[in-house]
This record gives C-alpha cells, structure tokens and sequence, in this order.
C-alpha cells in the first residue's frame, strides 16, 4: 500500500496499469465504505481512460475530475462537492439515483412589488369602506336626534308654554353631559386661556339666542313652518358675510337665494298656523345663527393653538347656561319644579321625561353635527344640513297630522330646492382676473 501511495504522490506516469484495479478499489472503499468496485466491461480494459458509472449509497454528487500533476488534490466546485484525481483517470460527474423517499426540493418563490400593492390598495379600500359606514351612521343619528327634539320639544312647549326656561333646562342637561364625558375620559379636558374665553364669548351669545329663538318659535308655529323659515339661512349668511367680511357673494350665488326668498313667502301666505310672532323669531334664529358663523371666522383667527369643533362646542354650551340660567330665573322665574306643574294641571312625568329626552337630543344632533364636519368640506355639510330640514319639516306633518295646502306645499318645496342650489353654486369659484 506504501508503495502504491507512492508511486501516486511520488511516482511518475510510467506506473504500471496493473495498479489501477487497486487504487480504484482504495478509493472508492474511502468513500463509501466498501470494499469493492462495480466497473463497467463495455470498454477496453487496456485504455482505462474514464469510470463509466459508479453506483455510490449517498445522495450527495461527486465527481473525478482531471489530474496533471500526478498527485491527489481534493477541490470544491462551484456547484457540488468533488475530489479531482487526475493523470490515470478522467471521469464525467456520476448519475446519482435517487430511490429514497426523504429527497426534497427547496424552491425559492419571489414576490413582485405588486403583490404588496395590491395588498395595500386592498388595506385601504376596506379602510374608506368602513369610514363611509361611519360617517352614514352620523348623518343618520343626526337626522334621528334632530327629529325626536323637535318632536319631544314641541311637545312640551303646547303644555308648558315658557321657551325660557325650557332652554335655560336644555343647556343644563347639555353642560351636565359635557362634564360627565369630560369626567369619564370620554374627551379630553380643555386647556383653554383666557384669550380664547373672551373670543368665543360673542359666539356663546349668539348661540344662546339662536337656540331661544327656535323654541319660541317652535311655541308659536308649527315645527314644518318653523324649518321652512329656518330655510332662510343661506340668506343671512350672505348679507353677513358682506358686511362684515367683506365677501362679495357671485352672480350665481345671489341668483340661488331668490327660490329661497320666494318659496318662503309662497309657504307663509298659506299657513294655517301663521303669526307674527312664531314668524319672527324664526328670522330672528336665523340672524343668530349665521352671526354666530360669521363671527367665528372673524374672531377665531389667532396665534394660539385653535380648538378642536367639539370642544368648541362644548365650551359655548357650558359659557351658555351660565349666561342664560341668571335671565331665566329673572324674567320667568322657577316655574319647573314639581308644584308649580302640578298646581298649573301638569302631568309631571310627562313634562320632565319629554323635556330629558328633548334636551339630549338637542345635545346629541348638535354634537353630532360637529362630529361630521370634522370629516367632510362645509359644502357636503351644508348639503346634509338641507336633506335634514326636509326630512325633519316631513316628519313633523306626518307625527302631528299638520294640514298643508298644495301651494303650502310648493312654497316649502321651491325653497328647499334653493338652498341645496346655494350649496352647489357655493363651489363655483370666481375668476381671478
């Protein structure tokens, strides 16, 4: 064996043929084990110039490659294992069978960009689903909670017929809930200075009147004639965006206003339950409200951080019942306890239940109201607030059996359609020149 190895490592290429038998054997016994191997008889055994196929137990591939030198170096190849014996022998790699049942393939599977897009293109379809549903929701609660007040409210009002006191009690519940969620952590609490306080001081006042101007007009007319009024909104906006804005409304904008004035007038003439009074505490709502939205554009631009609508909200309501509760003990006095309702005739449950639920529902819708918009443009808002009056001048006539004339009717119709055109020309931009 010794000689052998050296004539391998050592030796030259004259080497006697005699000796490949062995040397295969050797070889093929140091990696497999085996003491013997299977060579091909099909060629010439006097030219053993290559191994035709050797039948190895592993299933790992190896292959002989050239020798030059005359000696034995083990290398790697780019793909497999192999020892490369040169000189004597000149190998192809062996087919290696593979009979067993534990061979695997590891497949490498590449994902495209666009799978990742398409997934997120699917994330965020789901996401604008879900914030449509949301948002329907809250034109549905403000749809159902302005319904129920107008409802309950003026349901109090036929038999307790004191709007004074009965706002002064609708901002008490409202300030009442405002601490409590403030209380729960439901919203944060505000950190509100000084300066602020007295910016949203006008908006409050305003707020307060447009809120006692509903009621009295809810006392004095029917709820469907009370909106067909309030209609006239988009009127007042422009008169006082002019004055003190100095907006100048376009020729589409005031062209809008003329179906609102007409249909109001139209609807006026054949109401059953006209009078002055109910007729001109609604205007007088009107002016409140939309000086309130003015004055907020006007006012609120400041250096400090502006607050968000609910909050805003919730402070003018707070800074109302302070302001309002002193006047309405003073003008009407304390006309809601329990005696001074059951000495009047009053049935006490349902004065007190109806007056709770009229005023969280005026809490609730008005709430709500700033809630959506939050989450769409003035415009859509304005848009939703016209398909409210509808919905809520329908109802009313249905619940309390209102009688309406055809003409009546009209009126109503003509000066809705007119504000939703407001809404829609409001979009047109004018030319720049």
């Amino acid at each position: 064996m010794f000689s052998l190895l050296s004539t391998v490592f050592f030796g030259t290429r004259t080497a006697s043929t005699a000796l490949l038998p062995s040397m295969a054997r050797m070889l093929h016994g140091a990696f497999t084990g085996s003491g013997s191997v299977s060579l091909s008889n099909r060629h010439n055994h006097s030219s053993f110039n290559r191994f035709d196929r050797i039948s190895l137990p592993f299933h790992s591939e190896s292959s002989f490659g050239s020798y030059s030198t005359g000696r034995l170096s083990p290398s790697l190849c780019c793909s497999h294992s192999s020892w490369k014996l040169g000189g004597w022998i000149s190998t192809r790699s062996p087919v290696i069978k593979r009979e067993s049942s534990d061979v695997f393939e590891v497949k490498a599977t590449f994902v495209s960009d666009s799978a990742d897009e398409s997934e997120a293109a699917a994330a965020e379809s789901k996401s604008k689903v879900a914030e449509t549903v949301v948002l329907g929701l809250l034109f549905g609660a403000w749809y159902l909670f302005n319904i129920y007040f107008n409802i309950y409210n003026k349901q109090v009002l036929e038999v307790f017929p004191n709007p004074i006191t009965l706002t002064a009690v609708q901002l008490a519940v409202g300030t009442s809930i405002i601490f409590l969620t403030w209380a729960l952590n439901l919203h944060k609490w505000p950190n509100i200075s000084r300066a602020q306080l007295v910016a949203i001081l006008p908006l409050a006042i305003m707020h307060t009147l447009g809120n006692f101007s509903t009621n009295m007009s809810l006392g004095k007319v029917s709820v469907s004639f009370t909106h067909t009024i309030k209609a006239m909104e988009p009127f007042f906006t422009v008169i006082l965006s002019t004055m003190f804005l100095g907006e100048i409304p376009t020729l589409w904008v005031v062209t809008s206003l003329l179906p609102i004035v007409g249909g109001v007038v139209l609807a006026s003439l054949t109401e059953v339950s006209f009078n002055w009074p109910g007729f001109w505490s609604a205007m007088a709502s009107n002016l409140a409200n939309q000086s309130r939205n003015v004055l907020s554009k006007k006012v609120m631009v400041q250096k400090e951080e502006p607050l968000d609508n609910i909050t805003l909200f919730s402070i003018i309501t707070i800074m109302s019942f302070f302001m309002f509760t002193p006047i309405a003990l003073l003008v009407e006095g304390v006309k809601f306890t329990p005696t001074y309702l059951q000495s009047a005739g009053l049935n006490l449950k349902h004065v007190y239940i109806r007056s709770l639920l009229a005023s969280i529902c005026f809490h609730a819708y008005q709430q709500v109201a700033y809630m959506i918009l939050q989450r769409v443009s003035p415009v859509t808002h304005s848009v939703g607030n016209c398909v409210k009056r509808v919905v809520v001048i329908v109802s009313s006539i249905f619940f309390f059996r209102t009688p309406i004339s055809l003409i009546n009717s009209i009126g109503t119709g003509i000066a809705l359609a007119g504000v939703f055109l407001y809404s829609q020309v409001k979009r047109i931009k004018p030319k720049t020149t």
